[in-house]
């Protein structure tokens, strides 16, 4: 059965090379489309979450009066881990769906379908990575200066888009036939995000429950995040946490690339 579904995801991947032109071409127009009735178009991608990240920092850090988190001034510290989150959140939701919202490309039996959680991702990294330039430009200001740990960013970023790709292909595939998967995502995202150390760290805890929050595989990103822009950690120093991490992402890919390759011939009929 291993063997079997690890065929089937090579040969998902291989479709993927060999459509990458289509697959740009589609998250470029997909990204365009997203805004293009509102009047500020695509300046509202950036709007909302900065408009977020700011009314975070004035509840916990003005209203509550939030601690720095190991000498780090608080907003600061919030940054490097709310911003990967946006992504993980945004892109799950879109690629949940995509299935659904291209309906009419799942039809054409020419399509290559397996793009489309694909495109979601390339449409949404695009505003992450705006944002992570915003964020090296205030820690800049505040005193925290680019360092080669940086180039880090790189890697985690790498490692969050394969766990992404798994998980869309995953849900997007199984959602097609069960729409009520959508809400149970939109839910156990409310329940991740306060889950995953961004707010508060992994220090509070005791030791005993510290553990069962590192098998989120979201503590392993954000706490990358924050290594690279904040600690001067290399992700190799941790190689425990590194190795399950790449375990539970490349099990997720495989196995998500199969189920949508098993369900793909079904889309239709459903749709």
């Amino acid at each position: 059965m291993g063997t079997s579904n690890t065929k089937l995801a090579a040969t998902f991947i291989a479709s993927i090379f060999k459509n990458h032109k289509v697959l740009f071409s589609l998250a470029r127009v997909d990204f365009k489309k997203r805004y293009l009735d509102s009047y500020f178009g695509i300046l509202w991608a950036f709007i909302q979450p900065v408009i977020t990240i700011l009314i975070f920092w004035f509840v916990f850090q003005v209203g509550f009066k939030a601690q720095p988190s190991q000498n780090v001034p608080f907003i600061i510290w919030l940054l490097p881990g709310i911003i990967p989150w946006y992504f993980f959140n945004d892109t799950l939701l879109a690629g949940a769906s995509s299935i659904i919202e291209y309906n009419f490309l799942v039809k054409k039996m020419v399509f290559p379908v397996s793009l489309l959680p694909i495109i979601k991702l390339l449409a949404t990294v695009r505003i992450h990575l705006f944002f992570i330039v915003i964020s090296m430009l205030i820690l800049a200001l505040k005193g925290y200066y680019p360092t080669w740990y940086g180039l880090q960013l790189i890697y985690y970023l790498f490692a969050l888009c394969v766990l992404l790709l798994g998980l869309s292909w995953l849900t997007a595939s199984i959602m097609v036939f069960f729409r009520d998967l959508a809400q149970i995502i939109a839910i156990s995202l409310q329940f991740g995000f306060w889950l995953t150390p961004i707010f508060w760290s992994s220090n509070m805890l005791p030791e005993k429950y510290e553990i069962f929050l590192k098998l989120n595989p979201m503590y392993y990103i954000v706490e990358g995040y924050r290594n690279s822009l904040l600690y001067k950690q290399w992700f190799w120093q941790d190689p425990a946490w590194t190795l399950y991490f790449w375990c539970i992402a490349l099990c997720i890919f495989v196995l998500g690339a199969a189920f949508f390759t098993r369900l793909r011939p079904h889309f239709a009929d459903v749709l």
